[in-house]
């Protein structure tokens, strides 16, 4: 981590370390609550309210007050105040609209473990903002008994998620029902025990949201000085040969220009989608054709080690390096290089169709409106340099490094993002375990 973060992340994690200290928590605990923590039902405590209601389509395209959409709800722990869109409302009209302290909930969705999600509202506003309609709101009835604050991480803890999911039903649709949701059980502490619990998750969530953002520089960083040396190092003398790639390639084909027929279990189909800017092939939800299918190939059609495929239509110029014999097979979106060995060295050819030298010739030959598109006939005339076998073994040395490099930090970063997603979910759910 030291290696790779630097001093600054590694201050970072102290701090996220010094903010386990539950020291005071435990002592205001003691003090306030010694025979344990009050539980009640939220029926008990406060009211829920619908969103809007009676609105057409019309309503939403020239409106003259704020909503709050479903999309805020979900995607945020705390209401986004900003992040609003606009419905008309009547003079005369009565609509539940939303206050400081309230809680929102997310009506329904495709997915059960998505039902219920809440977002607290903690912000105060002398304008009438409203709630969309596939959306439902909890009001206490004292603003002594629950902190907004506290209700942002209160309601999203594994305890109230456990419980909200069970109060949804339906088929191919669930939708949360109000009345369950009165049943609902919540711990509530006294205010100083929840205003300690919000003091630590928010520097607990402050701290990792800049813990990922140098990570995130970090990452690009190293990008940016991959592609400088890349760049650097695949620049030539004048007495360096340039050649066209059919110069270099036994052979130039793409993929199969019929559809192919798909069945449950067989051969896997690549489709554009499938290969990532990361230069992978993701064979994650593929699709299938049968074997018999891919025996029939055209040998120049089927990968084998050291070939490289190259998009050539819509996200064209991402090649990736094949490491292995995997059958496979791809849509004619893709290209198949072939290099001459005994001509190139196919890591060399890699490296160069990744140059910024190679993408402006790739930008250059790419025709079509809706989709470019680098026909096959352009692909072959394109042209690289081709320095001694010697040379290219060098430059392809140490690029593979810069690549394993930046690999590594591609790898390590979802890695410790979700060891700190994980962390604060352990933490959150810890303090709010009563």
């Amino acid at each position: 981590m030291a290696t790779l973060c630097g001093e600054r992340l590694m201050l970072l994690l102290q701090k996220l370390k010094g903010v386990r200290d539950v020291s005071r928590l435990k002592r205001l605990i003691a003090e306030h609550c010694p025979n344990g923590v009050e539980a009640r039902f939220l029926g008990e405590i406060g009211k829920f309210y619908g969103g809007l209601s009676g609105k057409s389509k019309t309503d939403f395209s020239d409106g003259n007050a704020k909503f709050l959409t479903y999309k805020n709800i979900f995607a945020n722990i705390e209401a986004n105040s900003v992040d609003l869109e606009f419905v008309k409302i009547g003079d005369n009209e009565r609509q539940n609209f939303v206050k400081y302290g309230d809680v929102i909930f997310t009506g329904s969705s495709e997915n059960i473990e998505e039902c219920g999600m809440s977002s607290a509202v903690t912000f105060e506003t002398d304008e009438a903002i409203y709630l969309n309609s596939f959306c439902f709101g909890f009001r206490p009835s004292k603003p002594d008994i629950l902190l907004p604050e506290f209700s942002k991480y209160l309601f999203r803890s594994y305890f109230m998620r456990k419980q909200i999911v069970k109060t949804a039903n339906g088929v191919t649709r669930f939708n949360v029902s109000k009345g369950k949701m009165e049943r609902v059980i919540v711990y509530l502490p006294p205010l100083p025990v929840q205003r300690e619990i919000v003091r630590i998750l928010d520097n607990f969530t402050l701290l990792t949201a800049e813990l990922t953002a140098e990570l995130t520089a970090e990452l690009t960083a190293r990008k940016k000085q991959h592609n400088y040396y890349r760049n650097l190092l695949l620049r030539f003398n004048e007495d360096v040969s340039i050649v066209t790639l059919s110069q270099c390639c036994e052979s130039i084909a793409d993929g199969d220009h019929q559809a192919p027929p798909k069945v449950e279990n067989g051969i896997p189909f690549i489709t554009i989608s499938n290969i990532s800017h990361s230069n992978k092939i993701d064979f994650t939800n593929t699709k299938y054709v049968p074997e018999s299918y891919y025996d029939k190939l055209d040998s120049k059609r089927k990968a084998k080690e050291n070939d490289i495929l190259y998009t050539v239509v819509g996200s064209f110029g991402v090649p990736v390096f094949i490491e292995g014999n995997a059958k496979f097979t791809f849509q004619r979106h893709i290209a198949i290089l072939r290099p001459n060995s005994e001509v190139i060295l196919p890591k060399y050819l890699y490296h160069v169709l990744q140059s910024s030298d190679f993408l402006s010739q790739a930008n250059a030959v790419a025709v079509g409106a809706a989709q470019k598109t680098i026909t096959l006939t352009a692909l072959k005339k394109m042209k690289i340099p081709l320095p001694s076998v010697a040379r290219q073994t060098y430059v392809a040395d140490i690029l593979d490094r810069f690549n394993a490099l930046v690999s590594g930090v591609k790898i390590d970063l979802p890695a410790e993002i979700e060891v700190r997603r994980k962390q604060y979910e352990y933490y959150r759910d810890k303090l709010l375990s009563f």
